[in-house]
């Protein structure tokens, strides 16, 4: 097989080129999701980011350049991390029951997706497994902003 697919949890993560961006301000996740289909070292590795205005799929290069951009400029306390985690294992062991986005009141914070939750035989609910950014903890690898654009980037 000449390509991987990898699913990517972004943490304290402001993006920019988002659909629910105002003008060139970046958007403020608590977490996203984006997921990086890996090719050879001959071609272009893509980004798909069901939130983006750019391209779909996107070439990596002008994904890490417009909406990740550079964590040069923000406070080092909110630099971002992102987990790297192999898709056939995402697939196989995330589960979320969306109690993340339901207030103290269990009310919906937002709308939920219009899909079913996502389970497993094992468990209903493992996003924090996920979402930590602590590399002793969850499956994948942990990087910083920098150094995913050196491992990923072509240029």
């Amino acid at each position: 097989m000449d390509y991987k697919l990898n699913i990517y949890f972004i943490l304290q993560v402001p993006i920019w080129k988002q659909k629910s961006s105002p003008g060139d301000k970046p958007v403020i996740w608590d977490y996203h999701v984006i997921l990086l289909h890996e090719c050879n070292k001959e071609q272009k590795s893509f980004i798909y980011d069901l939130d983006t205005v750019l391209p779909f799929p996107c070439p990596f290069d002008q994904y890490a350049r417009e909406a990740l951009q550079s964590d040069d400029f923000i406070n080092p306390t909110f630099r971002r991390k992102l987990r790297v985690i192999p898709a056939d294992a995402y697939l196989k062991s995330f589960a979320s029951d969306r109690s993340h986005m339901r207030d103290a009141s269990g009310a919906w914070r937002m709308p939920p997706p219009p899909y079913p939750c996502i389970e497993t035989a094992e468990s209903k609910m493992n996003l924090d497994d996920f979402i930590s950014m602590d590399s002793q903890l969850g499956c994948g690898r942990v990087y910083t902003l920098s150094e995913f654009v050196q491992r990923f980037g072509k240029t």
